[in-house]
C-alpha cells in the first residue's frame, strides 16, 4: 500500500529536502565518525596491514623488511611438524581452560543462589581473582608450584606423596598454566553469571518451583536456558582470551619444557623477540595464523552455538 505523501501542518505538502541539506547531514555524520574511524586505522588497521606486508618480507638481522619473499613464510610454517606441534598444545590449552572456567563458574553461582550464611562474603572471595593482574598471579602460583618450598607439594608430603614437577615435567606443566588460567578467569565469569541470574524474574522460579521443579531439575530446566546467552558469551570470550594468553606462560615456564607449553601466542613472542631474535618475518606469519585461527573459532561458535541459545 503506497504511504501518504507527507504534509506540513498547514496542510500542504512537505517538500522533500534540499540536496545542500543531505549533504550537509552526511557531512556531520562522517565527522562524528571521523574521531572512531581514526583511532581503528591506527590501532586496529595499521598494525593488521604492517604484520601482512612484514610476514611477505625478509628482514635483516635487526628485523628491518629487505626484500620480499612472497608466500615462503607460510609455506615454511605449514612444512613444519613443530608448527602442528604448537596448535595441537594451543588446542589442549584452550580445552583445559574453556571448559572448567565456564563450568566451574556455573556450578559455583549456582550454589552461592542457595540460602547459605555468609553467602555475599563468599560472593566476593570468588568474584577476587578478577582484581589481580597476570603477572601477580603468576608470580603466586609459581611460590606454589615450588618444587621444594611450594605449597602443593608441602600438602602432598602431608599424605605421603612424592612432590611433582609441576612446571618443570611436560606431562604437568601444560596443566599447570592452565589451572593458573582459570582461577585468573574465574572471578570474571562469576560476575557475569550472577549478572545473569540478577536478571531472571523471581515470578519464573517461583513458577517453577509451583509446578515441582527444584534443586537439579530447577536448574537444568529453567536456570541454565536462561542463562544461555551469558553462557554463550563466556564461551566465546574465553576461547578468545586463552588463544591470547602470554603473560602466566612466559612467567612460569617460557614455552618450555620441552616445548611443552608454546602456544601459537607464544611462539609469535619467540621468534620475533626472545633470545635477542628479531625474525619479524616469521613472527608476523604465526600471528596472521593466529588471527584466522581466533576468526575461524569465533565463526565456528557463533555458527553452533548460537543457535540453542535462548534469548528471553
Amino acid at each position: 500500500m503506497p504511504r501518504p505523501p507527507s504534509t506540513t501542518p498547514g496542510g500542504a505538502p512537505a517538500r522533500p529536502p534540499a540536496r545542500g541539506a543531505r549533504w550537509g547531514e552526511r557531512a556531520l555524520a562522517w565527522a562524528y565518525l571521523l574521531p572512531s574511524l581514526a583511532v581503528f586505522a591506527l590501532f586496529l588497521g595499521y598494525p593488521l596491514y604492517r604484520t601482512l606486508y612484514l610476514s611477505a618480507h625478509g628482514n635483516d638481522l635487526f628485523g628491518a623488511p629487505t626484500r620480499f619473499v612472497g608466500l615462503d613464510h607460510y609455506t615454511a610454517l605449514f612444512g613444519s611438524a613443530e608448527f602442528y606441534r604448537t596448535l595441537l598444545t594451543t588446542a589442549l590449552f584452550v580445552l583445559l581452560t574453556v571448559v572448567p572456567g565456564v563450568l566451574g563458574a556455573l556450578v559455583l553461582v549456582l550454589l552461592l543462589e542457595g540460602r547459605l550464611r555468609g553467602v555475599r562474603v563468599l560472593r566476593s572471595a570468588f568474584a577476587l581473582p578478577f582484581a589481580f593482574s597476570v603477572a601477580s598471579a603468576a608470580v603466586v602460583f609459581g611460590v606454589f608450584y615450588n618444587p621444594a618450598t611450594g605449597v602443593l607439594n608441602g600438602l602432598l608430603s602431608r599424605v605421603r606423596l612424592g612432590p611433582v614437577a609441576w612446571l618443570t615435567d611436560p606431562h604437568h606443566a601444560l596443566v599447570s598454566v592452565a589451572i593458573a588460567t582459570v582461577w585468573l578467569n574465574l572471578g570474571y565469569n562469576v560476575l557475569v553469571l550472577s549478572a545473569g541470574l540478577g536478571s531472571i524474574g523471581p515470578e519464573i522460579t517461583e513458577a517453577a518451583r509451583l509446578d515441582g521443579a527444584a534443586g537439579w531439575r530447577l536448574a537444568r530446566s529453567i536456570t541454565v536456558p536462561l542463562l544461555g546467552p551469558h553462557l554463550f558469551f563466556l564461551v566465546v570470550v574465553s576461547t578468545i582470551n586463552a588463544l591470547q594468553s602470554f603473560g602466566q606462560i612466559n612467567i612460569l615456564t617460557r614455552g618450555g619444557p620441552d616445548h611443552a607449553t608454546s602456544t601459537l601466542v607464544y611462539e609469535v613472542y619467540d621468534k620475533a623477540f626472545a633470545n635477542g631474535s628479531s625474525d619479524f618475518g616469521a613472527a608476523s606469519a604465526r600471528a596472521v595464523v593466529l588471527l584466522l585461527v581466533v576468526l575461524a573459532c569465533t565463526a565456528v561458535q557463533f555458527g553452533v552455538l548460537e543457535r540453542k541459545v535462548h534469548y528471553a
